[in-house]
């Protein structure tokens, strides 16, 4: 290795790239560059060879051809200690770059863009970029190459404490880094051009791009191992992006029902709060404030609320973190839109669980619109299925009621904070819900007459004036006439078995309402 004497900077992306390319200058870099980015650094003052000048022949068909030339990828490619090539270039006159930092053409940004047309999409393909980065990359002994400006300042800081040169280590982490840039971009491309002619938008070849955020300490159990990957620039509020701001590494299992906490609470727009155990909701509730939805929440369920995992939907403040630590309450973490710097004292120190409470916030969660384009996947042995989001929401237009008691406006109310929940919990389910709160859940069972019953026990008394929402249709009446037994007064789900007419006659027989949704909610 030797000191770096010549850059060549051509950047999509120019955040932070002016200061960089001044640092470069003061170590007695010679920066070479192209277009915009030549541009840029001129008028900011900083010495520029334009790459034209650098390879002798001029820039052609719009730019589409300026980087493509041997005196650029000799001197990426060239062997600093091989002989010949060293000879190579002295006769050809290529002089050697020693420094690459590009970053590519907008094409994700394009093609995300609403009624983005075809030839605008290919134009943002980056065909120099991505070569000069691949030369780099197969030459990272003798050159560095820098794909990400979050690399800029981690750079120089290399460069002046190693005498203007990094370590091998450090060049072979930023190549592995390059090629994932460029395996990403053109796997981006691929889906793109293949999805144009599907119907419904999946890909012939499937590609994953994730980064590991974490190991895990262990997985589902203590024999698994497990890591976090997730995806890059994701702006919708998310488990994936939520900064933790106290406790112990998340668990395998924790980042599971974190997430499955605010996918749920993400649904309501008043006060509310959502208590998760085993990913499923064994408590949720809307008030007038955050810590009266915690209190119903918790009190759907208290025995299993012990260690759960806590959504809010709004900023937890002193009131809801008085309440959580309440004597009795045992929570593991919460994960919310902001926390008051008050509460999270009040949270950490009242308590003695709270050495071991996480707390994860995600900022506004109505700030980014939700990622309507992403699939969920889920894996099997030698495969893996996709499909999309269950992004469906209540809608009142299509409510229909079937029996000849109407809902009242209260009951109405409470039918959608069922359907929500119900949405949310592992079928077959049955969802118990009176003012606003949930008082009952039947989850994962085989049988829907099984959920049924289990709702019934875990609500004791407080059935009696609930609704019920169920995730299918009931095959029988069975689950009909259990329900007028226990005390319920209305009924939500998707209809569309055929003996619809059995549990719509049980229905009328009790003087219950019945509402179909027409939308079936399933969730293995």
């Amino acid at each position: 290795m030797a000191r770096v004497e010549r850059a060549l900077i051509s950047v999509s992306d120019k955040t932070g790239i002016v200061d960089f390319a001044r640092e470069l200058q003061h170590a007695g870099i010679e920066i070479i560059s192209t277009g915009g980015t030549s541009k840029l650094l001129k008028d900011n003052g900083i010495r520029v060879v334009e790459i034209s000048e650098h390879t002798g022949f001029p820039e052609i068909m719009d730019g589409r051809v300026k980087t493509l030339h041997p005196k650029v990828h000799g001197g990426l490619l060239a062997l600093r200690d091989n002989e010949t090539h060293k000879k190579q270039m002295k006769e050809l006159g290529i002089k050697p770059i020693d420094m690459v930092v590009v970053n590519l053409y907008p094409f994700e940004q394009t093609i995300s863009k609403k009624d983005v047309h075809m030839e605008e999409a290919i134009e943002n393909i980056d065909i120099g970029g991505p070569s000069m980065i691949r030369s780099a990359s197969k030459n990272y002994r003798h050159v560095i190459v820098v794909v990400n400006p979050k690399r800029y300042e981690f750079i120089v800081e290399e460069l002046k404490a190693n005498h203007h040169d990094i370590s091998e280590k450090m060049r072979f982490e930023l190549a592995i880094e390059a090629f994932r840039t460029t395996g990403r971009y053109d796997r981006i491309i691929a889906n793109y051009f293949d999805s144009l002619d599907k119907k419904n938008g999946f890909p012939t070849a499937l590609s994953l791009d994730y980064i590991k955020r974490q190991d895990l300490r262990y997985g589902e159990n203590h024999h698994q191992t497990a890591a976090f990957y997730v995806e890059e620039n994701v702006q919708e509020p998310c488990v994936s992006n939520a900064r933790q701001l106290y406790g112990k590494e998340l668990s395998y299992n924790n980042i599971i029902d974190l997430n499955a906490a605010l996918e749920l609470v993400k649904e309501f727009e008043r006060p509310s709060a959502i208590v998760i155990k085993h990913t499923n909701p064994c408590g949720a509730a809307s008030a007038n404030t955050l810590d009266q939805a915690f209190k119903k929440a918790y009190y759907g369920d208290p025995l299993s609320a012990f260690g759960c995992i806590l959504g809010l939907n709004k900023s937890v403040d002193v009131a809801t973190a008085e309440v959580i630590t309440e004597p009795g309450h045992f929570v593991e973490a919460i994960i919310a839109p902001e926390f008051e710097q008050q509460a999270i004292e009040i949270l950490t120190t009242k308590r003695k669980w709270g050495s071991s409470l996480r707390l994860l916030k995600t900022g506004d969660l109505s700030a980014h619109a939700v990622d309507t384009c992403a699939y969920d996947m889920k894996r099997v042995v030698g495969g893996i299925l996709l499909q999309g989001r269950d992004l469906s929401v209540y809608d009142p237009a299509n409510l229909k009621v079937v029996t000849k008691k109407k809902p009242s406006e209260k009951e109405m109310s409470d039918l959608r904070f069922a359907f929500i929940v119900c949405k949310h919990v592992k079928s077959n389910s049955i969802v118990l819900v009176r003012d606003e709160a949930v008082v009952g859940v039947g989850a994962g069972q085989m049988s829907r007459i099984d959920s049924t019953e289990i709702s019934f026990r875990k609500s004791g008394d407080r059935v009696k004036g609930a609704v019920m929402a169920s995730d299918a249709f009931f095959p029988f009446r069975d689950s009909v006439d259990a329900a007028a037994r226990s005390g319920v007064v209305a009924i939500i789900q998707p209809g569309g078995s055929n003996k619809d007419d059995e549990s719509i006659a049980a229905a009328d027989e009790h003087g219950i309402a019945m509402v179909f949704t027409g939308q079936r909610h399933f969730r293995h």
